[in-house]
């Protein structure tokens, strides 16, 4: 199986060498790596564009966009593989043996997508755990509570965003959670949690950058429930009380 990963950058010099190292150092062969960048400045592009030099398995491409949305829909328009997965420029897999864990439970459970734990981890010192998001196997009444798979850790079949979409770009924050619950709320489909830390991520993510950001992004998450037709503002209260557990541990 190819395994499709995307990776959209935007000025991310400081962080983009661990990201780009945790793809290409994975134990599985089979990977092909999109890079889509929004048109960075000199020194982010030059460390894309001699990663790209080095690894032909790397597509890269630079061009101003709408966005992170807009650009995780450019890759995904890009990619070839049988599966597809991110991992955003200020984020890193957990170790190296993710991908092949994440190709086997493809291939062993004949799910159409894989999920699993997310660290949030310092922005200088990725050893230290901010936050531990541990997530469960998937069942339907769950969306309704909020709950939800860390988005970075979710790997799905190519043809589910053929069939059910990509990102809806009217959405600023919350695109990742609209499309999430459009493609879980399906009961035709399969997913399979995968007990193991699949991404680390650097604190300060947009949706969680300001107070202004976090109401939007709580207007957002709600238009997305009634959108999708899985819940009410009960499920925005659940979805954000889930978190605090998360802190700490």
């Amino acid at each position: 199986m190819k395994v499709s990963i995307i990776t959209a950058v935007y000025n991310s010099e400081k962080t983009i060498d661990a990201c780009m190292d945790s793809v290409l150092n994975q134990t599985y062969p089979n990977i092909e790596y999109i890079i889509v960048d929004g048109g960075s400045n000199s020194e982010t592009l030059s460390k894309l564009n001699a990663a790209a030099k080095k690894y032909p398995n790397i597509k890269l491409s630079s061009e101003p966009d709408k966005g992170i949305y807009d650009a995780l829909n450019k890759g995904i328009v890009k990619a070839t593989g049988d599966i597809v997965g991110f991992v955003h420029s200020d984020d890193f897999l957990a170790d190296a043996t993710i991908i092949a864990s994440i190709v086997e439970a493809f291939k062993t459970k004949g799910v159409d997508g894989v999920y699993g734990d997310l660290h949030y981890v310092a922005l200088e010192n990725t050893n230290k755990i901010i936050r531990n998001w541990i997530s469960q196997p998937f069942s339907y009444k769950l969306l309704k509570n909020g709950w939800m798979p860390a988005h970075p850790t979710l790997y799905l079949k190519k043809n589910l965003y053929d069939t059910y979409g990509m990102f809806d770009l009217n959405f600023k924050i919350a695109a990742d959670y609209d499309f999430i619950l459009r493609i879980f709320k399906q009961t035709s489909l399969n997913f399979f949690y995968l007990p193991k830390t699949i991404v680390k991520m650097r604190v300060g993510g947009a949706s969680n950058k300001s107070l202004k950001n976090i109401l939007q992004k709580s207007k957002e998450d709600y238009r997305a429930i009634k959108a999708n037709q899985t819940g009410n503002w009960w499920t925005i209260l659940l979805k954000n009380v889930s978190k605090i557990k998360q802190f700490g541990t």
